[in-house]
């Protein structure tokens, strides 16, 4: 028979709330919060070169910023706001409007001399390589 001292041992709170937060989480989708991440991005890899697309519509160069720190990749910038006419009332606003920022942690660290930025159409691709001391080297074995 438990005493209400040995109940009180077997309780894990932090079970409690694990199980609460996956309920929250099922019964209300990201979609239906949102809550997205913006801008998304797509990442691929080829050999010595990682390049990194994303959509950016509403949103000029200018005021688009990218830096590169060893393996760090850090994207950011601001979406302006567009201003209705004089006397114009909002009906719906769902497409969101302010500063933006990204970090993606890269599989290597990137020579910040070649890389390569691209906009066109809203699309942002760059394309960031590999520095060449960074790159494995195949090591000869000399027979005795």
């Amino acid at each position: 028979m438990l005493t209400p001292a040995s109940s009180y041992f077997r309780h894990d709170p932090f079970a409690e709330w694990g199980r609460l937060a996956r309920g929250m989480s099922r019964a209300i989708p990201q979609a239906a919060t949102g809550t997205r991440t913006f801008p998304a991005v797509n990442v691929w890899r080829d050999g010595d070169m990682t390049v990194l697309t994303t959509e950016l519509p509403g949103v000029e160069p200018d005021d688009i910023e990218i830096t590169v720190k060893d393996t760090l990749f850090t994207l950011s910038g601001e979406r302006k706001t567009p201003q209705a006419p004089e006397g114009a009332h909002w009906h719906l606003r769902e497409r969101s409007y302010g500063k933006f920022s990204r970090a993606l942690q890269l599989p290597y660290p990137v020579d910040p001399d070649k890389v390569e930025a691209r906009f066109s159409d809203g699309i942002l691709q760059v394309a960031l390589h590999r520095p060449e001391e960074d790159k494995p080297r195949r090591i000869e074995i000399k027979a005795a």
